[in-house]
């Protein structure tokens, strides 16, 4: 992931979304990850007859192109389903500015690209009223100065050091640790002569 992600912000203003609304559970039936953009807020963008919903924000334009979306209190609380992130940036979303995620949420979001910067109420706001009057205005996530960016609106936001490089460094736990192969590999290998002299004795 690049060190700053630039798009169009779509206002979503609901609060307590959890996971199932955001990847509802009939669609957890895969077995691969495949496909899941579908489900991805799929109560909300498809009638029941499967006819697209007009009025969800992420059906009208400009928000139709929107790789942000600026979200209400508690998103992503609810089940633990990594589907729900996975499904997002199937989507096409990079990022979502929030003024909180729930934990499970926001580290699996972590370990798949997807960017969750918190900001105070009053800058979530300022964001939504933002998002939802302007034409498709461009708004820019700087991570390395966590700094948001857009029209007049210039404000900091919150994210740990840890999720920062791994979102600028592209990276997830695996990743990290293989970083560290040669001396997992070192100790694996002196606990083998430690358990084999062990035995011996």
């Amino acid at each position: 992931m690049n060190k700053t992600i630039k798009g169009i912000a779509a206002p979503l203003p609901l609060t307590n979304v959890d996971t199932d609304v955001i990847m509802p559970k009939r669609f957890l039936i895969t077995i691969t990850r495949e496909g899941l953009a579908d489900g991805t807020f799929a109560d909300l963008r498809f009638e029941s007859s499967g006819q697209i919903q007009p009025d969800f924000v992420l059906n009208k334009a400009p928000w139709t192109q929107a790789n942000i979306l600026i979200v209400g209190d508690n998103f992503g609380c609810g089940s633990s389903r990594e589907h729900a992130v996975w499904g997002m940036r199937q989507l096409g979303i990079d990022a979502c500015i929030g003024t909180g995620f729930a934990g499970i949420f926001y580290d699996n979001a972590r370990k798949n690209g997807l960017a969750l910067p918190i900001v105070s109420t009053d800058t979530r706001d300022r964001l939504l009223q933002f998002a939802n009057n302007s034409n498709g205005a461009e708004v820019t996530i700087d991570l390395a100065a966590r700094k948001i960016t857009t029209g007049e609106i210039s404000a900091s936001f919150e994210m740990d050091d840890a999720t920062q490089t791994a979102l600028i460094r592209g990276r997830d736990d695996t990743l990290d640790s293989l970083e560290y192969a040669d001396a997992i590999h070192a100790f694996e290998a002196n606990l083998d002569d430690k358990m084999r002299v062990s035995v011996r004795k």
